[in-house]
């Protein structure tokens, strides 16, 4: 059953304090288009430049899920990745004026609630699902944090905590539907032990911390001196230890809240992979570090398995277009017509055809002793598989002409040599306006990957004869 990506319809803002920093922050959701995914945007900065919510930008994982690209960063962003990837959103922008998201009550409930005021929508595109089918695993001998996903039937997420002190001893929570999370464990706090803080105040941080935002688990003896570094920091006139080992807290929502929110990170953190998974996840003593690390091992898998799903047609059935209805829609006149059938068509993809034969006329120079297709006409085959996909959304594309525009993160696999069979799918990454066609495009021959690359195009009429 396929399921259809979604977005919200209206914009909604939040305002607070970092945790961390202690500054003021207004977050502000608003809706994206299809494939878009998940983006920060710091409006604070010149450029307002987009960090997308993918582990390759993970630089640190203390105190919080910290991203860093080209020198801009957003910190502790897993609260709120959490709430989105709960609500079954796919496509969102959340722009921020500062680092740091708000902390609110260090739970993901009110970023919940937020969106649902905002409405979640379907929108005209089917969501992209990771399907676990093998168990996949990673393991940190130093801590003994471990990280395993194995095959379900949806996503689920089991937690298991023990940081070997008595006052918060072995916890368990366990998440069977994204659908409960609302109920289950989008209001889980954030945690820390008295040791912990000790050292964030010495090193002035949690610099927007309250006792409302934050359960402190009190681990030792509190000397006098840390009572008073306390009080000072929670501007608080006297402070003790509730008989649950709670530093003067709020009453705790579940006596496994711990566990739960342990879990609402892992959600958070595992949202950096960019692809909705569709396994059970069991994460013992889980944190930030080895949650990310597993986000990075998961996104390297997903998308070398999306290179070696080599697509498997039928050249013995009747293509939707030969030679004669592509020269019905494409501009290109041989020597220079680099595709022979088109098998696939819709308003979102293409598939097309090349044989590839010792009569092209590029192997008498490339090279005589050593025939090799030219890379750069690979890309020219699959951006004329692109042409037909946007000349087909017009109702005369015999009165256009198709033009490159840009082409991104061109890769060659192998070589591709006379005799080999071309096979080329790409797909619109944004659906196309004002004649602008954006894709993804692949070519595989022999069973492999051979090339892959970002292309846009564009049509333009044909100039009028004089």
């Amino acid at each position: 059953m396929t399921v259809k990506q979604k977005t919200i319809k209206n914009e909604v803002t939040l305002s607070g304090v970092g945790l961390h920093t202690g500054n003021k922050v207004t977050m502000t959701f608003k809706p994206a288009p299809v494939n878009y995914g998940y983006t920060f945007v710091r409006i604070d900065l010149e450029g307002e430049p987009v960090i997308e919510a993918s582990a390759e930008y993970v630089v640190t994982t203390q105190r919080g899920t910290n991203l860093e690209k080209r020198g801009v960063y957003i910190n502790t962003s897993e609260h709120v990745l959490a709430a989105v990837v709960a609500l079954g959103i796919d496509n969102i922008c959340i722009e921020m004026d500062a680092a740091e998201p708000p902390i609110m009550d260090g739970s993901s409930k009110y970023f919940v609630e937020a969106l649902e005021e905002a409405e979640i929508i379907e929108q005209e595109a089917v969501r992209e699902e990771y399907i676990v089918k093998d168990i996949i695993s990673y393991k940190d001998e130093k801590t003994g944090s471990e990280i395993i996903l194995m095959p379900s039937d949806e996503y689920e997420i089991t937690s298991m905590v023990d940081f070997g002190t008595k006052v918060l001893g072995t916890q368990n929570a366990t998440l069977t539907s994204l659908t409960n999370f609302k109920h289950e464990i989008a209001d889980a706090r954030t945690f820390s032990f008295l040791h912990e803080l000790e050292m964030l105040l010495d090193n002035n941080l949690i610099q927007g911390g309250d006792l409302n935002n934050a359960i402190i688990y009190v681990d030792k003896e509190i000397s006098e001196q840390t009572m008073t570094k306390l009080k000072k920091a929670f501007n608080k006139k006297d402070l003790t230890v509730k008989p649950n080992g709670i530093l003067d807290n709020l009453n705790l929502r579940w006596a496994n809240e711990a566990a739960r929110h342990k879990l609402l990170d892992v959600i958070g953190d595992l949202a950096l992979v960019g692809t909705r998974i569709r396994g059970k996840v069991i994460a013992n003593k889980p944190g930030h570090l080895v949650n990310t690390v597993f986000a990075k091992k998961l996104q390297k898998i997903i998308k070398q398995e999306k290179r070696n799903n080599v697509p498997v047609y039928d050249l013995n059935q009747p293509p939707l277009m030969d030679i004669h209805k592509i020269m019905n829609i494409l501009p290109h006149r041989p020597p220079f017509l680099l595709i022979d059938r088109i098998l696939e068509l819709s308003d979102k993809h293409v598939v097309g055809m090349k044989n590839v034969t010792m009569n092209e006329p590029f192997f008498m120079g490339h090279f005589p002793d050593a025939p090799v297709m030219p890379g750069v006409l690979q890309v020219e085959a699959m951006a004329q598989c692109g042409g037909v996909l946007v000349l087909s959304s017009v109702p005369d594309p015999e009165n256009y002409l198709t033009y490159f525009m840009k082409m991104d993160k061109v890769k060659f696999k192998q070589k591709v040599l006379p005799g080999d069979t071309l096979i080329f799918r790409a797909e619109l990454i944004t659906p196309i306006r004002r004649g602008i066609c954006h894709m993804q495009a692949y070519g595989y021959a022999n069973g492999k990957l051979v090339v892959e690359a970002e292309l846009m195009a564009q049509i333009a009429k044909k100039p009028k004869e004089k």
